[in-house]
């Protein structure tokens, strides 16, 4: 079966599956899904825990064994396997599902990986797991959906927020659930009650916002102008060399041209983010984008990117990142602005 995250308390008042899988790459709450399970397999009886790193040489016969050895100190056992960025072989594969046909009743095996790529989720070992046991995919929380899980984080800590207060926050953590929590657990010790306002988290929380190509990428698609360039001052104070944020950029310039090719062709949206790999929420925001954008501006910013690119290779004076933003605040709908010997 498949749990959200959210699913998962609910589901642990259940008697255990024999395995569960969570993935995902927000560290944050992918810890506390597993703090969850390993409670609640504690609560049950499962008081012995054995964790297996997947590394270069690591056997996977040993799950196996270690599935059937007897302890001498517990009944039940919880197995731990930490798959990381580990990609699953054929070999590796094949010991899984084994496992997972013959899954021992006193052990629960619980494995951890990163994000799972479509190739991992279509795979024999990933759908054996998906009908005896559980997989809770992570989700990053994105920018729009950042004010909710700030509020409803704080309403379990009997914390109330104002408005003001939880942008201001928002603005001050982005992209770091980790640091809020944090923040918020501080907050929690320094105003037990009241509302807390934006100039009491001004005063309380410190700025750590964690951003990087892709987050500016997202402020562009959203044509948050501001945004995009508190990302470039974040991206630059941290020493990102102006090539890898060039490199974004024309992605996104040369993905936005082919949409708008396509659907001056008549070619529909759907067959258009096919062809250029775009899924998930970014394909509603490509389109808005795009429709934001037209074809002589993109084709205006495919040469601005490829005067920046000579600019970086030394074949030009003006300022890389002056021009990084300039092209960033053009498809985040400005106006765009010129070096003088363009």
């Amino acid at each position: 079966m498949k749990l959200t995250p959210e699913q998962l308390h609910g589901h642990l008042q259940q008697p255990p599956l024999p395995v569960y899988l969570i993935s995902g790459d927000e560290p944050l709450i992918l810890e506390e899904c597993c703090d969850l399970l390993r409670a609640s397999i504690r609560d049950r009886g499962f008081q012995e825990r054995e964790v297996l790193h997947v590394e270069g040489h690591f056997k996977w016969e040993y799950l196996l064994e270690c599935a059937n050895a007897l302890s001498l100190f517990a009944e039940q056992k919880l197995i731990e396997l930490r798959l990381g960025s580990h990609k699953i072989n054929k070999a590796a594969s094949e010991i899984l599902q084994e496992y997972v046909r013959h899954a021992p009743p006193e052990n629960v095996l619980l494995i951890i990986a990163d994000k799972l790529d479509s190739t991992a989720k279509k795979s024999a070992w990933h759908k054996a797991i998906e009908k005896s046991g559980a997989f809770i995919e992570v989700w990053p929380v994105d920018i729009q959906q950042l004010p909710g899980w700030i509020r409803h984080r704080a309403s379990g800590l009997n914390l109330q927020l104002d408005d003001s207060a939880v942008q201001l926050l928002c603005d001050r953590v982005e992209g770091n659930l980790l640091a809020a929590k944090q923040e918020l657990d501080k907050l929690q010790l320094l105003y037990p009650s009241g509302t807390l306002t934006a100039e009491q988290i001004v005063e309380a929380v410190s700025d750590n916002s964690r951003y990087d190509v892709y987050g500016l990428m997202d402020a562009v698609a959203l044509g948050q102008s501001e945004r995009c360039i508190k990302i470039l001052n974040v991206l630059k104070q941290e020493g990102t060399e102006p090539p890898i944020v060039l490199w974004a950029l024309t992605r996104e310039i040369r993905t936005l041209y082919a949409i708008s090719n396509g659907l001056q062709r008549g070619l529909a949206y759907e067959t258009i983010c096919q062809k250029e790999r775009i899924w998930g929420k970014r394909k509603p925001l490509l389109k808005r984008c795009a429709e934001r954008l037209n074809m002589a501006t993109l084709e205006h910013l495919i040469r601005q990117s490829q005067f920046l690119d000579r600019t970086i290779k030394g074949m030009g004076d003006a300022s890389p990142w002056l021009l990084l933003s300039d092209i960033a605040l053009t498809l985040s709908g400005k106006p765009l602005r010129l070096p003088a010997d363009y």
